[in-house]
């Protein structure tokens, strides 16, 4: 007997997995066809999703999760992203579930404060 997960489920596993660097577990909850579009780029595809949460992934310290609300095959998660990089960017993550996996993601914040401390970087 399988289970599916629901919204909330998937996207609280997206998280934790994220925050963890566990990125087996993460390629577990995407769609193979994962369509992504946020504030700094897009990715088509779960090889690409997991690049780009991989490249955020190396100055990531923390993900302080405000509220997480769901709906039906829709969850929207606000948090506050801590990075080595720049102060809490406070963040909002869109998803859309189908058939068991997250298949779309859309993320807004303001990228000033992570821009300026990834050009402070280089």
């Amino acid at each position: 007997m399988t289970t599916t997960k629901s919204a909330r489920e998937l996207a609280e596993a997206y998280f934790t997995a994220w925050e963890a660097g566990d990125f087996e577990t993460l390629r577990g909850v995407l769609a193979e066809d994962v369509d992504f579009a946020g504030t700094l780029g897009t990715a088509s595809g779960v090889e690409e999703a997991l690049a780009g949460l991989k490249g955020l992934g190396q100055v990531l310290e923390k993900i302080d999760v405000k509220v997480r609300v769901a709906d039906g095959d829709e969850a929207i998660t606000w948090f506050d992203l801590h990075t080595s990089v720049a102060p809490p960017t406070p963040t909002a993550n869109w998803m859309h579930i189908r058939d068991g996996k997250v298949a779309r993601i859309r993320v807004t914040f303001d990228p000033r404060g992570l821009l300026a401390g990834f050009e402070r970087q280089n």
